[in-house]
């Protein structure tokens, strides 16, 4: 690969990473973007397993955030929007444009909302952010997700399921289902 090339695909070596990141044998991270908003302050602030590729993923995550990734996993082009826990099992597949987030990153009260755009605004460095929801988000092993699909705070997606491209996951996934749409519903099976 010529030198020019390195900053458009940027494959971060183990030297290159964050301290509090762990990554497995024979995986690899590449884009140069993927660690720009990575501000936890956890011991293990994201955990990556053995054999995976993440091909242009962000890993955007809070201060309190953490993530863990298993073993033989694919993501291309994903943003993992992490200010609690986000877990991902084995043998999981996301396409390109997909977007998971842990939390609504903002309070949902409008009065609060203008309290948190003033927080966040540079002239108000050492205002405090109001308090919003955050809860986990846990994708099971075998799981496939489609392009441009969304998966929102609290949800399960249960093992071996199959997400189709756009779909809105809002709430828990059973193992083994096929799910699309938005908000996204359950179609079928994922052993048919």
């Amino acid at each position: 690969m010529a030198n020019s090339d390195r900053s458009v695909y940027a494959p971060w070596l183990k030297d290159d990473l964050p301290k509090n990141v762990q990554i497995g044998e024979n995986s690899l991270l590449s884009g140069q973007h993927a660690f720009r908003r990575f501000f936890t302050q956890q011991e293990v602030g994201l955990s990556i397993g053995h054999h995976c590729t993440m091909d242009g993923v962000q890993f955007a995550i809070g201060e309190s955030g953490q993530v863990q990734i298993g073993d033989n996993c694919y993501f291309t082009n994903v943003i993992l929007l992490c200010e609690l826990e986000i877990r991902i099992g084995s043998y999981v597949m996301i396409g390109w444009n997909t977007t998971i987030g842990d939390s609504d990153f903002h309070p949902i009260d409008p009065a609060q909302r203008i309290l948190d755009a003033k927080a966040c605004s540079p002239l108000l460095k050492n205002t405090v952010r109001p308090l919003f929801k955050k809860t986990p988000v846990v994708i099971g092993n075998d799981v496939w997700i489609g392009p441009n699909a969304t998966i929102l705070k609290g949800v399960n997606i249960g093992t071996g399921s199959f997400i189709e491209p756009g779909s809105l996951i809002t709430h828990d996934i059973p193992p083994y289902s096929r799910v699309m749409g938005n908000p996204a519903r359950i179609i079928g099976s994922s052993q048919s």
